[in-house]
């Protein structure tokens, strides 16, 4: 109506020049559903927040004497996940080992794996042992042979992000996030708080990887993956927030810290495999029998490394 305000809203998920140059040539109205919809989780995790974190403060407070129980906070997000770290820490302090007995032949050098797996009794595990020493041949049951491949990784979320700093990087996740974010601030990398593993409908893959082309440690691998074409990054999943952390500018190593770079690094690398072939082998396995019981082996040659060449550190080798 004549003398109200139109207000319209650009939509975009990544912060991009593509993305948000689309976004403002075609901009969208508001709309009412999502904007209640966002009220309504702000309020939700209000209350619920509220109420678990007094219902946790009085429950706690003087059952444990090392606790602070003047407040005992619950988050939405956090506790649930911390109810699963738990878990998984009860099931590791509980698990009580048990000893298991197995047969391995060696046949010039190739170590064979028995069909039935393992044993939990001695005296079985020392008849099966008797039973196939005793054996004086060994019989080949079938060799077969197929082609395999490790797939390329799917687009890369922040929970496989922080795990890869960990385990790899040695970087705690907390400082992981710190550096990831301070990559962002400065325009190095996408948002990096997303749990999403595809990307959208328009990205510019080829232009996020043209990028690249100029890096003077994989520059020559993008050049070649630019002219052979790149391939379809495969589909993970959508949780509608936040396209996969992806590099978005060239950084050499001395252009951010150390451990900036290291981050700056894997992610590069980790988006270029994306869009890289996956590695193929062929595999080979062969049954054979020895005093009726059956053993197994494979071996693997490999045909093609495909993206390991980015990711050496996930190559194969022959087997």
């Amino acid at each position: 109506r004549r003398g109200e305000k139109q207000f319209l809203r650009a939509r975009f998920s990544s912060v991009t020049g593509p993305d948000i140059t689309r976004a403002l040539a075609n901009l969208v109205d508001p709309n009412l559903n999502e904007a209640r919809s966002v009220d309504a989780r702000q309020e939700l995790d209000l209350k619920v927040g509220v109420a678990f974190t007094r219902f946790q403060t009085r429950y706690f407070q003087g059952k444990y004497g090392n606790l602070d129980a003047s407040l005992v906070s619950y988050g939405p997000c956090q506790t649930p996940t911390l109810g699963f770290c738990v878990d998984r820490h009860v099931a590791i302090t509980t698990f009580s080992p048990q000893p298991f007995w197995t047969i391995v032949p060696s046949i010039s050098g190739t170590r064979f794996e028995w069909e039935r797996g393992r044993v939990f009794e001695h005296e079985a595990g020392m008849l099966f042992e008797h039973i196939v020493a005793s054996a004086k041949n060994a019989h080949v049951l079938s060799v077969t042979q197929k082609e395999g491949s490790k797939p390329r990784p799917l687009p890369l979320n922040t929970v496989d992000l922080m795990k890869v700093c960990s385990s790899q990087l040695k970087i705690g996740p907390h400082y992981a996030m710190q550096l990831a974010e301070r990559l962002y601030i400065h325009g190095h990398i996408s948002y990096p708080r997303t749990e999403s593993t595809v990307y959208p409908e328009h990205f510019d893959l080829v232009g996020t990887l043209k990028i690249q082309r100029n890096s003077s440690l994989w520059g020559d691998y993008v050049d070649s993956l630019l002219q052979k074409g790149i391939q379809p990054p495969k589909k993970g999943h959508d949780a509608g927030d936040h396209p996969p952390i992806t590099p978005m500018d060239l950084v050499q190593p001395n252009d951010v810290g150390a451990d900036e770079w290291r981050v700056y690094e894997y992610i590069c690398r980790h988006f270029i495999a994306t869009v890289s072939p996956d590695s193929k082998f062929y595999k080979t396995k062969v049954m054979i029998d020895i005093g009726g019981e059956t053993f197994k082996a494979s071996g693997k040659r490999i045909i093609s490394p495909g993206f390991t060449l980015i990711m050496p550190w996930l190559s194969q080798k022959d087997e």
